[in-house]
């Protein structure tokens, strides 16, 4: 019995009936050549893990907005640290359910693969441009499935794919695991985003509405124990949920930060700037010429105007703007 089959036996007796086993995975679109007996040490869920966290796409979340646009300090989250934060909050989830962790953490780590430069405002720009639209979490499935290893794709197992498609609103996906990612998304961007607009100067603590301070508490610390708590309790073999008191209150919360952080002009005054940026390259990079070459295969097959968004949602901030300096500001004349 090799490692990997060793850990698949230990997943059937001690996770949840309910959980995804990896024994029993749906598999990846491309089937693969069996692994060695000497180097079978991980599930499929687990290669899945470490194929996203290995690929280029992943390590780009570094440099791309969470909410505010290329912060002055260090301790601002970007979408690389949320990613983690996600994860750490979907596997504690997970363990206390009797979940899946390794498919959860894929899952987890490989949700915002897709996200544009600039946030929400960068994928409001493509979304605008686009005659079939942009969704982030459409093109993190683009993304694993045709976009990485330079147009290979990660070839991930079916769950993991199908958790990446379904975890913001809308379609819930196939596994419990990949169910709890939408809450855990939630619960991390809604107190880490209080927490970097505290930093900011842009919000206070103690103005959080009482109601929301009474149900789910007065800090960070208490406001995440008591939604993932919330979860874990009320979550059925079907259904990943809160309690409607908790889920209230979450709600509340949410409100409150669209108008005081989200929609806050001092907060988003950057943000005027990036759909003329957006446009500007995602215009340029429609000839052909300009792109890489496995996107100028994709723009044959699927449209320029597909392959140049390609191009342009997976760029960092920093890369997005030096690229647009040097693509349409004058440079001074060398005397």
């Amino acid at each position: 019995m090799t490692i990997r089959e060793k850990t698949e036996q230990l997943e059937s007796l001690f996770l949840s009936p309910y959980a995804a086993f990896s024994s029993q995975s749906k598999g990846r679109k491309n089937p693969e050549p069996p692994v060695s007996e000497k180097t079978d040490l991980r599930t499929d869920y687990q290669r899945d893990r470490d194929r996203i966290i290995h690929c280029k796409s992943f390590r780009r979340l570094k440099h791309k907005t969470q909410v505010f646009l290329a912060p002055e300090g260090d301790h601002y989250r970007t979408r690389l640290t949320h990613t983690l934060e996600v994860a750490q909050i979907a596997r504690t989830i997970a363990k206390a359910m009797r979940l899946n962790e390794d498919l959860t953490e894929a899952i987890a780590l490989g949700h915002d693969l897709g996200h544009t430069p600039f946030g929400h405002a960068g994928e409001r720009a493509l979304n605008e441009l686009l005659s079939g639209g942009f969704k982030h979490y459409r093109q993190s499935v683009r993304v694993v499935e045709k976009l990485e290893k330079d147009g290979e794709g990660l070839n991930l197992t079916h769950e993991v794919v199908d958790g990446i498609l379904c975890h913001t609103t809308g379609q819930e996906a196939e596994t419990l695991e990949g169910k709890l990612i939408r809450y855990a998304d939630r619960i991390a961007y809604m107190n880490h985003d209080i927490d970097d607009a505290v930093r900011a100067g842009v919000l206070a603590e103690d103005v959080i509405p009482e109601i929301v301070r009474v149900v789910l508490g007065n800090n960070k610390s208490e406001r995440i124990t008591t939604l993932v708590c919330s979860v874990v309790e009320n979550s059925t073999s079907e259904v990943i949920r809160m309690s409607d008191d908790v889920w209230e209150a979450y709600q509340e919360l949410h409100r409150f930060m669209y108008q005081s952080v989200y929609l806050n002009d001092y907060a988003k005054r950057e943000e005027k700037k990036v759909p003329h940026i957006i446009e500007s390259l995602w215009e340029y990079f429609q000839q052909p010429e300009n792109l890489p070459l496995y996107l100028q295969k994709i723009g044959e097959e699927e449209g320029f105007e597909v392959a140049s968004a390609d191009y342009v949602s997976g760029m960092t901030d920093h890369f997005a703007v030096e690229m647009y300096k040097r693509l349409f500001i004058p440079k001074g004349w060398d005397i």
